[in-house]
């Protein structure tokens, strides 16, 4: 089934308030097997709220339209359904009755207004609201079935989950699902996994696979329909076994995965605690981290060493290393991970330094130029990136991948470990 989301409101258009409702209807209803192709947003206006109706009910089969089913003037949604269906409004006593015993449960003056939302297009089907005086209706026309739904977000998702998507699953049994499975990845571009994943997609039908770029990740979302759940999860086994051999050393979690807290997990694992010397970014990777719950077990804690007197004073880093090489050099990311190493008595060590710009840059060392090193008991190694973007962004990037850099080092240090024990094992035979 085509579904077009309409969300109205002038206060959207105007970005006053982030439109939430449809990235959780777009979510919920295509993961229910219902095509979610269009989507507008309309002001308060029924001359464009009548043109918008119109268009969506020319090209999808269900129409799904959140706000306008206030008391106010502006809220106009209901009404113009109605006259789109040709069908009269009726005064419901059952929504009326609720919307007067809510209001007085709240100690709310119940104003005459109030009586507007318990209007109900004659022939509608009421979605029960019992946590706001809006109720969902549904109303079918023709090939359509117009589903109106509370603007709040808190109060369309109650609808939603209590009312609105029961009745869907069981008026259109059958419809099958769409589910969707997402790789995480870190350490390449999104053209670079185009390129390498180019002959894949060229030949999808179904799963299908769409990449992403989103807060300093990038996401391949592999997405399949069929009749069941597990029909569904076959065929995207399938699609992710062929798409990990060609890019499966990238991939770090999935779905619901973040960097950090896969860092966290390894930390654990192998019982190993962490701090950071951050420049650049300014305490933004320790803020990734204690975003994870249960953070204090691995994370010591952390020095934004933003300027080169608590770079020495605090880290010990090297006055005359700083003078000769700079802040933002190898050699100074280096002493920064052994110093906070030692001074907080992690056992690894990671450092940031660079140039977040938009100025301060120059030839030799431009804007984005980061260094990101690692110390621990088995050595140091740093790296060097050039990072683009805005200032924001560039730290958003350089913070991913320093957590990039500690998980790395993490499981080759646990690789080499491993080895070393094989071999000893196999000395201790001989």
């Amino acid at each position: 089934m085509k579904v077009e989301v309409i969300t109205t409101g002038t206060e959207l258009l105007l970005g006053e308030i982030i439109n939430t409702n449809f990235t959780y209807l777009a979510q919920e209803l295509n993961a229910r097997g219902f095509d979610v192709l269009y989507q507008t947003t309309v002001g308060d206006n029924p001359e464009r709220m009548e043109d918008v109706l119109k268009i969506a009910a020319s090209r999808a089969d269900i129409v799904i339209t959140s706000g306008g089913l206030g008391p106010t003037r502006g809220d106009i949604t209901k009404e113009l359904v109605a006259k789109y269906c040709g069908v009269d409004l009726l005064m419901d006593l059952a929504v009326w009755s609720h919307i007067h015993t809510l209001l007085s449960k709240r100690n709310i003056c119940i104003a005459e207004n109030n009586d507007k939302q318990a209007m109900v297009p004659s022939g509608a089907i009421v979605l029960h609201n019992e946590v706001g005086t809006a109720p969902g209706l549904v109303l079918e026309h023709g090939k359509n079935m117009f589903v109106m739904l509370p603007g709040p977000p808190f109060e369309l998702k109650y609808v939603c989950e209590h009312e609105l998507f029961p009745f869907l699953e069981k008026r259109f049994a059958g419809n099958g699902i769409i589910k969707s499975h997402t790789l995480k990845l870190r350490g390449i571009g999104e053209s670079n996994v185009a390129e390498l994943l180019d002959d894949i997609i060229t030949h999808q039908s179904n799963p299908t696979i769409a990449l992403y770029a989103r807060h300093g990740d990038i996401l391949v979302r592999l997405t399949a329909k069929a009749a069941t759940a597990e029909e569904a999860d076959e065929l995207i086994a399938g699609m992710q076994e062929k798409v990990e051999t060609v890019i499966g050393s990238y991939v770090y979690g999935y779905d619901e995965d973040t960097l950090p807290e896969v860092l966290g997990k390894e930390l654990l694992a192998q019982q190993k605690t962490i701090a950071f010397a951050e420049s650049c970014t300014g305490g933004l990777v320790s803020s990734l981290m204690t975003d994870v719950p249960g953070s204090s077990e691995y994370l010591m804690g952390s020095v934004i060493s933003y300027t080169n007197e608590v770079k020495k004073q605090v880290i010990h880093v090297n006055k005359t290393l700083l003078d000769k090489k700079g802040a933002v050099s190898e050699e100074v990311a280096l002493e920064m991970a052994r110093g906070v190493r030692e001074v907080i008595g992690a056992d690894l060590g990671v450092s940031v330094t660079g140039l977040a710009g938009p100025g301060g840059g120059t030839r030799r060392k431009p804007v984005g130029l980061v260094y990101i090193a690692v110390a621990d008991e088995y050595g140091e190694a740093c790296r060097k990136f050039n990072f683009a973007g805005a200032r924001t962004q560039i730290k958003l990037r350089a913070a991913m991948a320093a957590l990039g850099f500690a998980l790395d080092r993490l499981k080759e240090n646990c690789i080499e470990k491993k080895s070393e024990e094989i071999s000893n094992d196999h000395e201790a035979d001989r």
